[in-house]
């Protein structure tokens, strides 16, 4: 069975093999994102992950299994996806600074015309943020390819003061949850961890 993960984040291919995904495709899906701003965050996640997956299952052979997300970080009723400049960055630090935020992230698993799509919420709570700490975070560069502008597995994880949820959702990918859907394509992923060769 070919497995395509529909995403370009390191962190999502990273995930993907901490589980036993050692041989899967990257294709990214290229089109222009199409979003209702009607929509509420965990509504928008799971509409952008389900258009990421059709577009690259349309590209792809009969019977592969297409594994697509999108995150964002919810603040009220501000929606914060990857900041657009160094100041668009600290302005969403400054933001989460000493305040608890939802992360969310819509996850589509589809295989011809089975899809399932859905998502998952995680709390995280901000410790006070200092304007130097703010300059410091957004000169290493971390911030600028992640929603909400931090990565809480680097540097961004010393800002945070609680989570309530997966962390791996907060990483980009929830796995716990991608192993239950995957169950339902007929894939348990704990089957491969002994043997030599793993799912491909």
């Amino acid at each position: 069975m070919e497995v395509v993960l529909a995403s370009q984040s390191p962190r999502r291919r990273a995930l993907l093999e901490q589980i036993g995904f050692l041989k899967f495709a990257v294709r990214p899906a290229l089109g222009e994102e199409r979003v209702d701003s009607a929509l509420s965050p965990s509504q928008l996640v799971e509409a952008l992950s389900r258009q990421k997956a059709l577009e690259v299952r349309d590209a792809a052979s009969d019977g592969t299994l297409i594994i697509a997300a999108d995150t964002v970080v919810a603040l009220d009723a501000a929606v914060l996806g990857k900041p657009g400049s160094p100041l668009d960055a600290a302005r969403m630090l400054r933001l989460l600074s000493d305040r608890e935020h939802t992360v969310y992230t819509g996850l589509t698993v589809c295989r011809g015309c089975n899809i399932i799509t859905e998502h998952e919420g995680t709390k995280v709570r901000f410790r006070p943020l200092t304007e130097d700490e703010i300059a410091r975070y957004i000169a290493t560069g971390e911030p600028m390819d992640k929603a909400g502008a931090y990565g809480i597995q680097g540097y961004g994880g010393l800002f945070v003061s609680s989570i309530c949820g997966d962390y791996f959702n907060v990483v980009g990918l929830p796995i716990c949850r991608l192993g239950r859907i995957l169950t339902r394509f007929g894939v348990d992923v704990s089957d491969q961890w002994t043997k030599e060769d793993k799912l491909q």
